[in-house]
C-alpha cells in the first residue's frame, strides 16, 4: 500500500447530488471545490439563472488525512474517488486555483468540452483576473480562446479573454 499524499482529489457523486455531498464534505470539516456557473434555465414560460456544476458528478476534495478519505466515501451521492490504474488521481494545485479564479470572475462565455484539441499557442496573461497564468490559444467556432485542460477527467474549459490580456512565452534554451 502506497503511503497516503494530502492535496487533492476528485469525487464521482451521484448524478445531481454535488450540492448536497459538498455540504456534507464542509460539514465534516473536508475542504472541498464544487465549481458552478450560472446559466439561464427555461421552464415553460418562466426563465430563470441558476448555478450549474461545471463538471457534473464531480467535485474536488482536499484530504489532509486517511480518515477524511474514508469519512468522505460514507456520505450519502457519493459514489467513489476518480482513480488512474489502481492509484486514487490526484489533481495539482495549480489547475484548482486556475478553476477557483475562473469561476470566481463571473466570464458570461465558459464552456466545457470534451473535444480532443490539438496543442495550441502557449501564451502568458499579463492583465486582468488570470494575470501570471499560462494558457494555451486555441481556433475555437471562428474565436481566439484561452483553453484549460484538465486531462484526468477529460474535460476542457474554454474562455473567452481578450487578446491584449495575452503576450508569447520566452522560451529558455539551456546549453549543456
Amino acid at each position: 500500500m502506497t503511503p497516503f499524499k494530502i492535496g487533492w482529489y476528485v469525487i464521482y457523486t451521484k448524478p445531481q447530488h454535488e450540492k448536497k455531498v459538498a455540504e456534507y464534505l464542509d460539514y465534516l470539516k473536508v475542504q472541498c471545490f464544487l465549481p458552478t456557473i450560472r446559466t439561464l434555465r427555461i421552464w415553460g414560460s418562466k426563465k430563470r439563472y441558476v448555478n450549474m456544476p461545471l463538471f457534473p458528478s464531480y467535485i474536488f476534495v482536499k484530504l489532509e488525512s486517511v480518515q477524511h478519505y474514508f469519512e468522505s466515501l460514507q456520505i450519502p451521492g457519493a459514489l467513489y474517488f476518480v482513480k488512474i490504474g489502481n492509484q486514487v488521481a490526484t489533481i495539482k494545485e495549480g489547475i484548482i486555483n486556475k478553476l477557483q479564479t475562473i469561476v470566481s470572475n463571473n466570464f458570461q462565455d465558459i464552456e466545457v468540452s470534451t473535444m480532443t484539441f490539438s496543442q495550441g499557442t502557449n501564451l502568458i496573461i499579463n492583465a486582468g483576473p488570470f494575470s501570471g497564468y499560462s494558457c494555451e490559444m486555441i481556433q475555437y467556432k471562428g474565436k481566439r480562446k484561452m483553453l484549460v485542460r484538465i486531462e484526468l477527467l477529460q474535460r476542457n474549459i474554454i474562455v473567452d479573454l481578450p487578446s491584449y490580456y495575452l503576450s508569447p512565452t520566452v522560451r529558455r534554451f539551456i546549453e549543456s
